[in-house]
């Protein structure tokens, strides 16, 4: 098939007939297909099935003689914090290992800037109207954290090689009240990009007017392969060759690697930062749930025990992911009207359709059963200004069901499209 734009009045006209005629067939299903978040299919949370007995009423000690049923061990078992600095290439006194939710120390730690600002620095709020970089399209909840705390937002556009640089050194560099960046440096959400080994060492050589300015550096997929391993340089390193040892929180998570609900999370920083997070853990807990992370020494052993298991999971999402671009090249690629990353890893579909069209594709699938993120989401205050950028998110249903929504969503994409076309030529005659 042509291209929409070299299409006719009368071609298009046809073709949006077709597929009304299709999708109401569609709705006459009555389907329930769910691609909102990137959520661990059934599959995957089973391959850690064993991890709920492998404890035994004899076994709750660890190596040292730690009693893991007992208060205490207030940053994570040491045995714990070194399988997650192995992973990251950090030593463990520079990691701190906690509960189950990355988002948590995220929000945590936002929180203890805006109550007491960084080390021994004034409360950012005390100082002015506190502002964050926004890598745009990213991740919701992120901006979630900003507006709980009342933080502006300003938008960064994203490139292949990661967030456009030139924009955040100068902003940086002239607003001592901008204090923080979001960045998902690995399989970005939900772009899917991986950063360039020279945006990471841009990053770390940043000259902010706000010394107590911080990345949140969100590796969530730091091992969330497929088939060849993606490498990103070592930002703890490259901020101490830049003298810029406390600017970096990396936060990882085990959420997508054993259970979403009852994973292990770290964040990983200068000992100098994990001193500083420890005072504030005296006040907030006597210690986390070290027998879930003993679960996670016991099943996994070690760093390698983790990568070896995440190929598992690579081997449950690569067809997922091999599916949804496969079918957008076949039923899109030829149309001119979207646009498509195909990731290496990670858990997202980037998708930009024609200007204006992203919110009425989510509502003719939600109208056929096929739930996905808001349109807009991906944009600080849920506003994406052209109104083209949708999450895919392929992992949590079976590959028939995949396959079900993806044809929804394809012919959603096409009379989305069509619409806004006759739409643009309509209001041309009229004027």
């Amino acid at each position: 098939m042509k291209p929409y734009a070299q299409m006719t009045l009368e071609e298009l006209t046809t073709q949006k007939n077709e597929l009304d005629r299709v999708f109401s067939k569609y709705k006459e299903k009555d389907k329930k297909l769910y691609m909102t978040r990137g959520i661990p299919s059934e599959d995957q949370l089973s391959l850690c099935n064993d991890m709920l007995t492998c404890l035994s009423t004899e076994d709750y000690k660890t190596a040292s003689g730690t009693d893991c049923r007992n208060y205490g061990g207030l940053d994570g078992l040491p045995e714990m914090k070194k399988i997650y600095a192995d992973l990251l290439d950090v030593t463990p006194e520079e990691v701190i290992v906690l509960g189950n939710s990355s988002l948590a120390l995220m929000f945590d730690n936002v929180s203890l800037h805006v109550s007491h600002g960084v080390k021994n620095g004034k409360p950012w709020p005390a100082q002015g109207k506190v502002k964050f970089l926004c890598p745009s399209p990213g991740y919701d909840r992120h901006f979630t954290i900003c507006n709980y705390f009342n933080i502006e937002m300003i938008p960064i556009s994203v490139g292949p090689d990661g967030p456009d640089m030139d924009t955040i050194e100068t902003k940086l560099t002239s607003d001592p009240m901008i204090k923080g960046i979001w960045c998902v440096p690995k399989y970005s959400n939900p772009t899917g990009i991986v950063y360039s080994d020279e945006t990471v060492k841009r990053f770390a050589n940043l000259k902010p007017a706000a010394d107590d300015f911080r990345i949140y550096w969100d590796n969530a997929y730091a091992i969330h392969d497929f088939n060849e391993k993606k490498e990103i340089p070592n930002i703890i390193r490259l901020c101490e060759e830049a003298k810029n040892p406390d600017m970096v929180y990396v936060f990882s998570s085990f959420s997508k690697v054993s259970f979403g609900g009852g994973s292990v999370t770290c964040i990983a920083t200068s000992k100098s930062n994990c001193e500083f997070l420890r005072q504030r853990l005296t006040a907030r807990s006597i210690g986390p749930d070290k027998l879930n992370q003993l679960r996670h020494v016991r099943f996994f052993k070690d760093a390698a025990g983790v990568l070896a298991h995440m190929e598992k999971h690579a081997a449950i999402l690569y067809p997922k992911f091999k599916l949804v671009c496969g079918m957008l090249d076949e039923e899109l690629g030829k149309l001119g009207i979207a646009k498509w990353i195909t990731p290496a890893g990670g858990y997202f579909v980037n998708f930009d359709s024609l200007d204006g069209c992203a919110k009425r594709i989510v509502a003719l699938c939600a109208e056929a059963g096929v739930a996905l993120t808001p349109a807009g989401a991906t944009y600080p205050n849920g506003i994406d200004p052209q109104d083209k950028n949708i999450r895919i998110a392929p992992s949590y249903p079976p590959l028939a069901e995949l396959k079900e929504a993806m044809e929804i969503f394809c012919n959603a994409v096409k009379l989305a499209s069509i619409e806004k076309m006759l739409e643009k030529n309509k209001s041309i005659k009229m004027r």
